[in-house]
This record gives structure tokens, C-alpha cells and sequence, in this order.
């Protein structure tokens, strides 16, 4: 005899299966954020602007493969690179680019360079978070697990090198210096494109030796991020 879980209590199970990964990084970089902590409202809303991200992701992700599929076989020992690092990472990378610096710029709350971490890690998750309920509901708690120690937290580990960046371009304009936030700028997205494009390619290549490459690349990712939060955090600094 077979017990069946009634329909909200799946969708309960599913929900937390999706979202507690995200919700429990995003409370540890809240918490590292040591000097004037963001409001609430402001996080909900950058939450809010990743979602945004991931909507306008799919359209442009869709759109970008048509053009990619028009130029490039999809037999060609090219074509996943440029899948993985053209599209997806270029997209999805440009999108959480564009909604957060649309978002935050100009706030007068973004006074400190940790507050660059904290926003973009917060607009990523929400995107990160919007894409796991998605795939979750799709395909089942099976993908639940395995995306939780790795999609997840490999959104967070783009954001954090996006938000580094992002947090020294505003130092810079601050300072009057508009070659090193331009310089800065360029550097948060470029090295979050190459991250996701990175990651993104060893998983679509499926090989033995991507597996691999994909399994140290995270790893390192994981500690360098980590490594980068705590020393943000300890030497967060006003921007005046």
C-alpha cells in the first residue's frame, strides 16, 4: 500500500528544497557584512532584481542560441565553448550586471565596498534561486542535492568577483578616478563571464577530463571566494 503526500505538502517540500541552499549563503555574507548593514527592504528587492535577471535570460539565452545555431554547427568541437561562455555566461552574467548596477548605483546607502559584495550576491541568489525552483519543480528532488553544492553556490562565487570589482569602481568614481572604475567595471563582469563560462563548459562537455577540471575548478572557486568574503569583510572600507 502506497502513502501519497498531499499536493501542498509537495510543493512545501520542493519549495524548501530549492530555496534553503540559497537563503543559507545569502544569511552568511548578511552576516559578514560587519559596518551598516543593508536594510531588509533593499535586500527583498535585489532578490526581486535577480529574478528579474533570470526572466530576461531566458528570452535573450533563447535568442542567442538561434544565432549561435545559424553560424556555428552544433557538430563543431566549438560549439559548446561557445554555448557555455558566448551565450549562457555572456547572458546570464550581463543580465545580473545590468539590473544590478541599475538597481544600486546610485543609493545612498551603498557607502561602503563590502556593500558591492552584498548587492550583487543578493541579485545573483535571487536569479540562482528563481532557476532552482524552476528546475526543481521540472525535474524533481533528484536535481536538488547535487544543485545545492553546486549551482547555488556557484552563482554566489560569480557575484562575490563581481562585486569585488563593482565595490572598487565605486571607490574609484568617489575618488574622481573614472579610468579605474571604468577598469573595474569591465574587470567584475569579465571575470564572472569567465567563472560562469568556465563552469558551464566542463559540465556540457561531460567528458572524463572535464569532470575532472569541473570538480578542481569548483573546489578552488569555493576557497578563493570564501578566502575573498573574509578579508572583504575584515577591510571593508567607507567610500568617500
Amino acid at each position: 500500500m502506497f502513502f501519497i503526500l498531499p499536493a501542498r505538502l509537495i510543493t512545501i517540500i520542493y519549495l524548501l528544497a530549492a530555496l534553503v541552499p540559497g537563503f543559507f549563503l545569502l544569511r552568511y555574507v548578511y552576516r559578514k557584512d560587519l559596518v551598516d548593514k543593508e536594510s531588509p527592504v533593499l535586500l527583498g528587492k535585489l532578490l526581486l532584481q535577480g529574478v528579474l535577471a533570470a526572466l530576461a535570460s531566458i528570452i535573450l539565452e533563447m535568442a542567442g542560441q538561434v544565432a549561435l545555431n545559424l553560424s556555428l554547427s552544433q557538430s563543431n568541437p566549438y560549439y559548446v565553448m561557445a554555448m557555455a561562455f558566448l551565450v549562457v555566461a555572456v547572458v546570464e552574467e550581463g543580465t545580473k550586471f545590468f539590473f544590478l548596477k541599475r538597481k544600486t548605483w546610485n543609493l545612498e546607502d551603498f557607502d561602503y565596498t563590502f556593500d558591492g559584495i552584498v548587492y550583487a550576491v543578493f541579485v545573483s541568489m535571487g536569479f540562482a534561486l528563481f532557476e532552482n525552483v524552476k528546475y526543481v519543480f521540472s525535474f524533481g528532488l533528484s536535481v536538488a542535492f547535487p544543485r545545492a553544492f553546486l549551482a547555488v553556490p556557484a552563482h554566489m562565487g560569480f557575484a562575490v568577483f563581481m562585486g569585488l570589482f563593482y565595490g572598487r569602481a565605486k571607490m574609484a568614481e568617489a575618488r574622481g578616478n573614472k579610468a579605474a572604475k571604468t577598469a573595474n567595471l569591465v574587470a567584475g563582469y569579465v571575470s564572472s563571464v569567465a567563472l560562469h563560462g568556465f563552469y558551464d563548459a566542463c559540465v556540457m562537455k561531460s567528458t572524463a577530463l572535464s569532470t575532472t577540471l569541473f570538480v578542481v575548478f569548483v573546489v578552488l572557486m569555493y576557497v578563493v571566494v570564501i578566502r575573498i568574503i573574509k578579508r572583504e569583510s575584515r577591510q571593508d572600507r567607507p567610500i568617500i
